[in-house]
């Protein structure tokens, strides 16, 4: 029988698309007060990997990911992507924007050996968590970088994401290990 150890803190990391650049500065502000401090943000990036969203956020939609300071457990993961959907809803539903849908939202999360997505929606390659939420692996660090999956968004491919998830990827094992010191000191 295995022994069961409790799982390590993880970095949460949020990609955010948006298609009224404006909305950028509105949305780290509500992101902050959810879930604290962003300690590293992606330049801002066009989004041209895919027309799926055109049809209710608009041609000119942009991607921007943030990474936060505070580690969360990986449980938490289903309990943020509800709080990040209704975000979406409230944004949508104060009709400041044109658009149908102005933002989308996928929260995530890093640790030492892949990038989890949170979803609504349910596939092969995904398990369900709770609240009708499912978690993927989209991309597998492995020798330095990370590889990716038949199932993996084309802009996870890229190069520009992949630097930046490296970046976090980076800070998080710092965070770890600090972390983990103060528990061995303790």
């Amino acid at each position: 029988m295995g022994k069961i150890f409790k799982s390590k803190p993880v970095n949460l990391l949020i990609g955010v698309l948006v298609s009224a650049p404006g909305l950028f500065r509105q949305i780290v502000e509500i992101l902050g007060k959810n879930f604290g401090a962003i300690d590293l943000q992606s330049d801002i990036l066009p989004f041209i990997f895919t027309d799926y969203y055109n049809k209710v956020m608009g041609d000119d939609i942009q991607r921007q990911f943030y990474s936060f300071e505070r580690l969360i457990m990986p449980d938490e993961i289903a309990g943020i992507k509800v709080q990040t959907n209704n975000i979406e809803e409230v944004i949508a539903s104060s009709k400041k924007y044109p658009m149908e849908r102005p933002v989308n939202i996928d929260p995530g999360y890093i640790n030492e050996s892949r990038l989890i997505l949170a979803s609504t929606k349910d596939f092969s390659h995904r398990i369900y968590l709770k609240e009708g939420i499912y978690a993927e692996v989209t991309l597998n660090y492995r020798h330095g970088k990370y590889e990716t999956f038949p199932w993996t968004f084309p802009d996870y491919k890229s190069q520009d994401y992949q630097n930046f998830f490296l970046q976090v990827r980076e800070l998080y094992v710092s965070k770890l290990k600090s972390i983990l010191k103060d528990w061995q000191e303790d």
